[in-house]
């Protein structure tokens, strides 16, 4: 006879293994999935947190020190700074202390290399504009006070040296530099002139009266009147002090003009006139006039001490004058009708 089979027994032996499968996947999956969540959460925490300290005075390896327990890394720069007390120490440093960032984070850190000049050098025999440039762009400081500076006003004395020569100077050449100093200069006034001579003005043109007036020496001033019929026009007519004598140094030469003959439609004929302050010794001022077409010219340049400077112009309406003193301007008007 042949074997019956008990379908029964094999119907529960599939479904056994059937939900042994089952399980196992699902526990399988649950495995992969507590996995992929503590990765995700482990991620988006991230680094820790710490406080940034504060190193700003302290050693250069105090300071990597005190980075290293917190978990943060120097970002160095090297800088000149007002005084040698600081060589070596963190001068700035960013963030701010107390700031709150992730362990790693770069902390930049300023290193005093102390001060790029440690002695004062020798200023004598030098003008004294060139030097107070000099000052302002090598020794001034973006925070507190300069490395070097000058005290002001200057004291000034005669000398044969030429005007705004420096004839000496305190702290001495060769002074150590610790910290910020001021200098005090003695500055020549140029030789003592007791008198000059005044020049032939009258009888010129308005342009000969200028060039001679740029090389006089001395302080001028300017009327206008209309002229005779025997005049001619923007001419100097009248003089005082006279020619070929000799006056005071601080005489203000006093100088009438005549109207001009013609003027154009788009022509100004005036006076430009402006209050110069006054100077220990006589400095080099300048006029020019920019023409509406763009084009420069030079109306006069003269040593003057100060003053009230006057300067007679015809001139196109719409040109700009300019003057300046020492290549530094000092003021600007617009010729009108």
């Amino acid at each position: 006879m042949g074997t019956k089979l008990n379908f029964s027994s094999v119907e529960d032996y599939v479904a056994n293994h059937l939900r042994l499968f089952i399980f196992s996947t699902a526990g399988l999956l649950l495995i992969v999935g507590i996995i992929a969540v503590s990765v995700f959460f482990i991620a988006v925490r991230g680094e820790e947190q710490t406080m940034v300290p504060d190193v700003r005075g302290k050693e250069i390896t105090e300071a990597l020190m005190e980075l290293q327990v917190k978990e943060l890394y120097p970002r160095l720069q090297l800088r000149y700074s007002l005084t040698s007390k600081d060589k070596g120490l963190i001068i700035e440093q960013e963030p701010m202390p107390g700031t709150i960032v992730k362990a790693g984070r770069r902390i930049r850190l300023v290193v005093s290399m102390g001060v790029i000049i440690n002695k004062v050098e020798n200023f004598i025999g030098r003008e004294v504009d060139e030097v107070r440039m000099d000052l302002q762009t090598l020794y001034s400081s973006s925070g507190g006070l300069p490395l070097l500076s000058l005290k002001e006003p200057m004291m000034y004395d005669f000398s044969q040296e030429k005007p705004g020569t420096i004839l000496a100077q305190k702290p001495e050449p060769g002074t150590d530099i610790s910290g910020p100093l001021t200098l005090e200069f003695v500055v020549s006034r140029g030789p003592e002139r007791r008198a000059v001579d005044i020049p032939q003005l009258t009888g010129l043109s308005l342009a000969a009266a200028l060039d001679t007036l740029g090389s006089a020496g001395f302080n001028f001033s300017f009327s206008i009147r209309e002229r005779n019929a025997d005049e001619q026009g923007e001419t100097i007519v009248s003089q005082r002090p006279a020619a070929n004598t000799s006056s005071p140094a601080n005489t203000v030469v006093q100088l009438t003009l005549t109207y001009p003959e013609y003027i154009a439609d788009n022509e100004v004929f005036g006076i430009f006139s402006h209050k110069i302050p006054a100077n220990p010794y006589p400095l080099s001022v300048r006029l020019e006039a920019i023409l509406p077409s763009g084009d420069r010219t030079r109306l006069i340049t003269i040593n003057y001490i100060g003053g009230d400077f006057s300067v007679p112009y015809k001139l196109p309406a719409g040109t700009v004058l300019i003057l300046s003193m020492l290549n530094r301007e000092l003021y600007r008007e617009t010729v009108i009708h």
